[in-house]
């Protein structure tokens, strides 16, 4: 079964966003949908070694109002979720 980035919240500027079946190792990056660009100072990684959980990235100031989503790739540098899209305000 593939893995899945089920649910995002955003409050104060924090994402909160719950997953299944993300191995340990596997790292999470807020992508900005109209350029394609991932945001490196907001790379995350799942520490846990259970593969259900949820994680947490502060969004720095810089960033910007817009469309977002966050993409997840496995230990191997490997497509492994995506999630759905959200805003940024």
């Amino acid at each position: 079964m593939k893995p899945v980035i089920s649910s995002i919240e955003i409050e104060n500027r924090v994402i909160v966003a719950k997953y299944q079946r993300l191995m340990v190792g596997a790292k999470v990056v807020v992508v900005e949908k109209a350029s394609g660009r991932q945001l490196s100072e907001t790379i995350t990684r799942v520490a846990s070694p259970v593969p259900v959980g949820a994680l947490r990235i502060k969004l720095p100031d810089a960033v910007r109002p817009g469309t977002y989503f966050l993409k997840a790739f496995n230990g191997h540098g490997e497509d492994a979720a995506q999630s759905a899209e959200f805003e940024i305000g």
